[in-house]
């Protein structure tokens, strides 16, 4: 072989060792190694040269609330992007508890409330695994209904139009309206609504659904004479009290999309009124640049705030916990559905684009009864509901 020649085959046999190299060390940057990071030395070494991050492999369970923003292509950009790839299952977020198992538990809960965040802290405090709380997102809680409806509460001095679209509701008042068991036709000023319908909001299974257990809460609220129940006694009391308001209501949706679901597509007939995440009516209006001819925004007052709280049961998912609060892309994404997030004023001016005048700054605020108040006037609605 000439010289001309043993340089080409030089040249050729060092470019297939480079390309074999770079291959070899790419590879090794991105490979997840069966769900643990590739953060040894040659892994870093990888990301170094690469800039390829090391990607953590986490499972969890989500609630429906939160499973279209992890269907998202840019949040599962977002999060490959700061390295992490998630395997997900939606379950109910009162059915969560029972899936903390010693050596099954996944890395991550992602449930609807605090409610049945405290329940999975404290099935995994009792199978003896470390959990950490984050609360990377929240919404409060609102009632979905009709111009003529608000209008009608209003003539009977329970509501007011606070700008146009969104009016705040008297709780005590409503609540006392309905325990009365009055009717639509028997209100003043009813003509745009006077049907033989008794007045009651539409929630979901308080047995099942976090949002009911949210009515649940403000309505016992009202009943308490405004103050957050807090003995055994006064729960029990306050749920029997109210139960009336969820077993006169018949069928009840296990899920709050479905009860959304009934106020947008059947209608003031069926619904007019639906106890609702706020962020469904946003992200409704985002998607449909505006709300629908007739549909308001009614701000209960006082109403809750309901949490969306991530539950770390791994040190890999507390990284994750503390992304999803911190980042600012991934926080904004949160908002594209709806959601609050700290940076209150870009919630705003995202909902203005759609003609939607949320509140920024709600003042009429009050907490949730604790776990055990909660679990206590569950129980007791449980049961008068099975009579």
């Amino acid at each position: 072989m000439n010289k001309a020649g043993k340089a080409i085959v030089t040249v050729g046999l060092l470019a297939i060792f480079g390309a074999a190299a770079y291959f070899s060390v790419y590879q090794t940057g991105r490979q997840p190694a069966s769900g643990a990071p590739s953060t040894g030395v040659l892994g870093g070494l990888a990301g170094k040269l690469t800039g390829a991050v090391p990607v953590e492999e986490l499972s969890g369970l989500i609630a429906l609330d939160v499973e279209p923003y992890f269907q998202d292509p840019r949040v599962q950009k977002a999060l490959a992007a700061n390295g992490f790839k998630l395997n997900v299952q939606r379950i109910g977020s009162r059915d969560m508890a029972a899936r903390v198992i010693p050596g099954q538990t996944p890395d991550f809960f992602y449930s609807s409330g605090v409610v049945a965040a405290n329940q999975i802290g404290d099935a995994a405090k009792k199978a003896n695994i470390a959990t950490t709380v984050y609360s990377p997102i929240y919404t409060p809680m609102v009632i979905a209904s009709w111009a003529p409806i608000a209008q009608i509460l209003a003539t009977n001095g329970m509501a007011t139009e606070a700008s146009p679209g969104v009016w705040h509701v008297d709780l005590a008042k409503l609540t006392q309206l309905m325990l009365d068991k009055k009717r639509w036709k028997d209100l003043k000023g009813a003509t745009a609504y006077d049907v033989n319908k008794s007045v009651l909001v539409s929630t979901t299974d308080v047995r099942k659904s976090n949002s009911a257990a949210m009515y649940l809460a403000l309505t016992t609220y009202a009943f308490n004479g405004g103050e957050v129940v807090t003995d055994r006694d006064t729960a029990q009391k306050s749920a029997k009290a109210v139960a009336g308001l969820f077993k006169r209501q018949g069928y009840q949706e296990n899920y709050v999309n479905g009860n959304f679901d009934d106020y947008v597509s059947i209608g003031i007939g069926k619904t007019p009124m639906a106890f609702i995440y706020e962020n469904q009516i946003v992200s409704y209006a985002m998607a449909k640049k505006g709300l629908s001819p007739g549909m308001v925004l009614v701000y209960p007052q006082p109403t809750l705030f309901n949490k969306v709280v991530f539950v770390a049961a791994s040190a890999r998912a507390k990284k994750l916990g503390e992304l999803l609060s911190t980042n600012t892309e991934l926080q904004q994404l949160a908002v594209d559905f709806g959601f609050r997030i700290g940076d209150s004023a870009y919630f705003v001016q995202a909902a203005k684009a759609t003609n939607l005048a949320v509140e920024e700054r709600l003042t009429q605020v009050i907490d949730p009864p604790s776990f055990d108040m909660m679990a206590e006037m569950i129980d007791v609605i449980t049961r008068e509901m099975a009579q």
